[in-house]
């Protein structure tokens, strides 16, 4: 899933901002960055959860739903037998539910050890990306995890409905003589925050983006161009990756072109709820005219959920201050 192979070995060649208007020549080493000694530690730290994700991703492309079951108990009332079936069916979802829920805590937690490393002084977001390539990428594969994870929760309806039946049965209390142990695992507090972190379409982005503001506020003496120029130069290094023919070529895999796609909608969707301004304004130091333009010459299959998240997990698109041509390329 990582791209571009750079021949020159870890070499990230960075370029001032006179030189980024006229195109950038920007190599990432995604695909064999090595956390160098000073990155180790928060490496490891992050590491612990991102190998996690896999994991995540398939418990939730697994995901079923007790659709069936649910109307039959609540069709039937009286029949105990189905109110006992449903019930048993939305328990071992709801534990699952609660495993999803608590490894965006953990990814909350390794996105602020990520944006400390990232950015704290002497260095610029630049230099910092130049010389904390395992990192950069590791902030990459959280992203990349993010979308994909919420492409996949907006298209399971199933889930809201199995953990409002859940949450629905227990303030009843109505099983009283069927097992109630999971309400030591999911709690009253417990479901509160579940319910609003799956009410998000996109739970994930919003746990990151959440993260990113609070990092932000809490940062005092961190200036926020600090954070916020970090994600722009991700931005701009996707971009210059998918819009350059001869970095393309050199892509193995179609995987590649995917993760380069999601990485850049991930920093856009954070700056845009970081900065004061947003991503779209004229004065945003990412060029989201050639974002929108990338994604679009790609294959209609590919893009749909990135432009959908674009358009509906920013906070500035319909903003005044919003170019009409950005907001028409997103319609």
């Amino acid at each position: 899933f990582f791209f571009l192979i750079n021949q020159m070995g870890n070499l990230l060649k960075v370029l001032t901002c006179t030189e980024l208007d006229q195109g950038p020549n920007f190599f990432l080493d995604f695909e064999n960055a090595q956390p160098t000694d000073c990155e180790r530690e928060v490496w490891n730290q992050v590491n612990a959860v991102l190998q996690e994700s896999e994991s995540i991703l398939s418990g939730l492309q697994a995901y079923k739903g007790a659709g069936q079951e649910i109307r039959d108990a609540i069709q039937n009332p009286n029949d105990m037998l189905l109110q006992e079936r449903a019930w048993n069916s939305v328990c071992p979802l709801v534990i699952r539910l609660k495993k999803f829920y608590a490894f965006s805590l953990k990814l909350e937690e390794a996105l602020q050890s990520l944006l400390e490393s990232l950015t704290c002084p002497p260095y610029t977001p630049t230099q910092h990306l130049e010389r904390e390539q395992a990192l950069a990428k590791q902030f990459a594969e959280i992203l990349h995890f993010t979308l994909r994870f919420d492409e996949l929760k907006m298209r399971i309806p199933a889930i809201q409905n199995d953990f409002s039946y859940y949450r629905r049965t227990i303030s009843r209390n109505r099983l009283n003589n069927m097992n109630l142990d999971i309400e030591n695992e999911v709690n009253n507090e417990m479901a509160n925050r579940m319910s609003l972190f799956y009410a998000e379409a996109t739970p994930m982005l919003k746990t990151l983006s959440t993260a990113t503001t609070n990092f932000v506020t809490e940062n005092k003496t961190l200036p926020l161009e600090n954070t916020t120029d970090c994600l722009s130069t991700m931005a701009s290094v996707c971009k210059v990756m998918l819009e350059t023919p001869e970095y393309t070529s050199r892509f193995n895999s179609e995987d590649t072109l995917l993760f380069c796609m999601r990485v850049m909608v991930g920093v856009i969707i954070l700056y845009d709820h970081v900065h004061p301004n947003g991503a779209f304004n004229k004065s945003s130091k990412i060029d989201m005219k050639g974002c929108i333009k990338v994604l679009k010459d790609q294959p209609a299959d590919n893009v749909e959920g990135l432009l959908n998240a674009l358009k509906f997990t920013t906070k500035h698109l319909n903003d005044e201050s919003t170019p009409k041509n950005i907001r028409t390329m997103l319609q």
